[in-house]
C-alpha cells in the first residue's frame, strides 16, 4: 500500500487529477499494487502563498512545471522495478498532464510492515504476515487480505 504525496506548482484540480492518475497507473503497472489501493495527498502551490523550490541539479533543466512525487511503500522492490516505476510515472505525467519528464522528481521511501496502520489503531500488514516488521510486498499483503 503505497502512500503518495504529489506537490505541483500552479496546478489546478484537473492537472492534479491527471498527475494522480499517472502515478497510480504507474504503480499498478510496474509494481503490481491493486487498483483500489489508492492513498494520495494532492497539493497545488500557487507560487505566491505557497511555492516549490527547484534547481537544475545534475544537468536536469527544470521549470515552473515542476512536480514532486513522494511515495512511501514497504521495502522489497528491486532496482529494476524502481527504475521502471520512475520511467512510467514520467511517461504518464507527460501523457495525462502534459508535464515534461524533466520536471518529474520522484522520491521513494521504504519501510516495514509494522510501520503502517490503515485504521482502527492496528498494524494490519504486520498482523497479516504474522511477523512484526515483515518484508512482504504491498501486493502480497493485499492478496492475503482478500
Amino acid at each position: 500500500m503505497p502512500f503518495v504525496r504529489i506537490d505541483a506548482l500552479r496546478a489546478d484540480g484537473a492537472r492534479l487529477d491527471a498527475l494522480s492518475r499517472a502515478v497510480h497507473d504507474a504503480l499498478i503497472e510496474t509494481i503490481g499494487i491493486p487498483p483500489e489501493d489508492r492513498f494520495q495527498v494532492l497539493v497545488g502551490h500557487d507560487g505566491v502563498n505557497s511555492t516549490l523550490r527547484y534547481g537544475n541539479y545534475l544537468g536536469v533543466q527544470r521549470d515552473d512545471d515542476i512536480v514532486y512525487v513522494a511515495i512511501t511503500l514497504r521495502a522489497g522492490r528491486t532496482p529494476e522495478q524502481k527504475q521502471a516505476l520512475y520511467r512510467r510515472i514520467a511517461e504518464l505525467a507527460r501523457e495525462y498532464a502534459g508535464t515534461e519528464p524533466r520536471n518529474v522528481f520522484v522520491l521513494l521511501t521504504e519501510n516495514d510492515s509494522i510501520d503502517w496502520s490503515l485504521g482502527n489503531g492496528v498494524a494490519q500488514y504486520a498482523a497479516l504476515s504474522g511477523t512484526p516488521g515483515s518484508e512482504a510486498s504491498d501486493s502480497d499483503a493485499s492478496e492475503a487480505a482478500r
